[in-house]
């Protein structure tokens, strides 16, 4: 852990010394601000370390007239650039003569734009200038009450500035250096002391978030697991959670203005510290870290905070079964579908199940002598009721197996089921109660891929694979659809040694109810991503991976179950599948 600032930062911490950088201070004269604009002239001031080191004025031809406005503001008017050197002329020499300097400029965005218009239209590579931005740093530096706004004369003005600004380049550029230099000197008080540091500021990153940086020092560069922490008075909180490939150079983007999440700006600025978890694979970062946040629920991580926030759809142990929507799977005998993040997509899928078989929806427990009143649906021939004895316990045991053979082995019963409705429904142009249909059963299969996904890995003992990632070998254990050991076979190494001795080491996992992973379900997903990646071997299978053959319906087999081989004339977009 970095628990505080270091006494002394890293070379390549410290940046280039302000004092030492060479600053170009321009100024621009247009035809007008319109990207079709031309330069009418350009001024320039080299400085460093508050010593001018060259000037550089020139009136440029924009062979094109200059404005009646134009010429009262700036007193440039067409005589006067007449006899003038052209852009082809003047730009290489200014090119020349800004070459290794940062550039700054008075609303930089405007002379920046023209100056790299101008390199483009004489096809001049475009210029890689650090550019600086008088006007944003004043904006941040200076309160509302010190100036009233943040125009070049006002600041001038305000900092005492050996020249009045008067729209001609050189002047302007003149002006320009003396606010630079004020500037300058109120940042230092905010520790901004190097080039590195004024353009995190210019970038709205605090003094104080950029001298954190020094935390990602001792890092390690290798694949892991990072938490931000905070401590006070001995009592220790994880506040957010994070992986990489490469801890240090992560860890050192929150401290820069790459990291613009505002609420990550706030958990750095509370937190004191950082620890690294180095891990031996990508993979196995992927795992701790939802481990880690499914356990510490850090307040600064939105995602995987609550691994138990899953629905499901199950099909009750009863009589009578019917299908109900609950939050955890018990090892009760009955059959679960799903998961679900959301239960409107658990309804789906009930109302895809409904749509395509008469199963009661009724909740109450009903007795074997069939003794009550049937409802509605059953008039309607949506329910075979076997509250008022219409089927027998042993028919309508055959219809629920159907369900539960599409849930769990062939969904295109459910598709096919409801195929006459669906093309009555287009038939009759009704498309949105169309479009409806399509939803659940896009829902049903799609959740089906994910069922079998996490449930082939669930009810598999061990698995050994093997990618090889540059020289090597990244290995994983997997047991129960649980990441169980993880290691890196490196050029010299044997990879069948090294998968030995992982699984020699590897964590004993306990197998959870079907179709419950031992593992969280996102958890047993990633490790499911990492498997179908090209290029993973199997070592070593312990057990069926296995998916049943018609368990998913794809694009194509869904059109076809779906609508038939009858083509009718394109329905909107809201109806089209997939």
């Amino acid at each position: 852990m970095a628990p505080g600032l270091p006494l002394q930062a890293s070379f390549e911490d410290l940046g280039t010394p302000l004092a030492d950088v060479t600053f170009c201070v321009v100024d621009l004269e247009t035809t007008g601000g319109a990207e079709t604009d031309r330069i009418t002239e350009i001024g320039a001031v080299k400085v460093r370390g508050g010593v001018v080191l060259g000037e550089f004025q020139t009136l440029v031809n924009p062979r094109a007239h200059i404005p009646p406005l134009i010429a009262v503001l700036t007193g440039i008017t067409n005589a006067m650039v007449a006899a003038a050197p052209g852009l082809p002329e003047v730009l290489p020499a200014f090119l020349a003569f800004a070459e290794g300097c940062v550039v700054v400029a008075h609303n930089a965005p405007f002379d920046t734009g023209f100056l790299r218009r101008a390199c483009a239209s004489l096809d001049y590579p475009a210029p890689r200038w650090a550019v600086v931005d008088t006007a944003t740093l004043a904006r941040q530096i200076l309160l509302r009450d010190e100036v009233r706004n943040c125009k070049l004369g006002t600041l001038a003005a305000h900092f005492r500035a050996a020249v009045t600004p008067d729209h001609r380049a050189l002047t302007d550029a003149r002006a320009t250096v003396d606010v630079l230099h004020g500037l300058m000197e109120r940042v230092g008080n905010l520790g901004v002391h190097t080039l590195e540091d004024l353009h995190e500021f210019q970038r709205k990153v605090s003094p104080q978030r950029r001298a954190k940086r020094t935390w990602a020092t001792d890092l390690p560069e290798e694949p892991g697991v990072y938490l931000f922490v905070s401590e006070h008075e001995g009592e220790r909180q994880v506040l957010y959670v994070g992986k990489s490939k490469n801890i240090r150079t992560r860890v050192r983007t929150y401290f820069t203005a790459a990291e613009k999440r505002p609420r990550m700006e706030e958990m750095v600025r509370v937190a004191t510290g950082v620890e690294p978890v180095p891990c031996a694979t990508p993979l196995q970062a992927e795992v701790v870290e939802l481990r880690l946040i499914a356990a510490h629920a850090p307040r600064y991580n939105r995602r995987s905070k609550f691994p138990e926030r899953v629905q499901w759809v199950k099909v009750t142990d009863e009589a009578f079964p019917r299908l109900s929507v609950v939050r955890a799977v018990k090892d009760d005998g009955a059959t679960y579908f799903g998961p679900f993040s959301r239960r409107q997509a658990a309804e789906d899928v009930l109302l895809a199940v409904y749509d395509s078989f008469p199963l009661r929806q009724c909740t109450p427990r009903l007795s074997l002598a069939g003794t009550g009143t049937a409802c509605a649906l059953a008039g309607m021939g949506r329910c075979c009721a076997p509250c008022d004895g219409s089927i027998s316990r042993e028919a309508y045991g055959a219809v629920v197996e159907q369900v539960r053979d599409v849930l769990a082995r062939d969904a295109r019963p459910a598709v096919a089921g409801v195929s006459h409705r669906l093309v009555r429904l287009v038939d009759q142009e009704r498309f949105e109660e169309a479009a409806t249909i399509r939803r659940r059963l896009e829902t049903l299969t799609r959740t089906g891929a994910r069922y079998h996904r996490v449930r082939a890995l669930a009810g598999c003992p061990e698995i050994v694979a093997a990618r090889r990632e540059g020289a090597g070998w990244e290995i994983h254990v997997i047991r129960y659809g649980r990441l169980a050991a993880a290691g890196v076979a490196r050029p010299h190494d044997v990879p069948q040694a090294v998968a030995r001795a992982l699984r020699a080491t590897a964590e004993t996992v306990t197998p959870a109810p079907a179709p419950l992973p031992a593992a969280t379900i996102e958890e047993t997903e990633r490790i499911a991503d990492w498997l179908e990646r090209p290029g993973v071997r199997l070592m070593e299978v312990t057990g069926d991976w296995m998916w049943p053959l018609h368990a998913v319906v794809d694009h194509t087999s869904l059109v076809e179950h779906a609508l038939g081989a009858r083509r009718t004339p394109a329905p909107p977009a809201a109806l089209a599948l997939g």
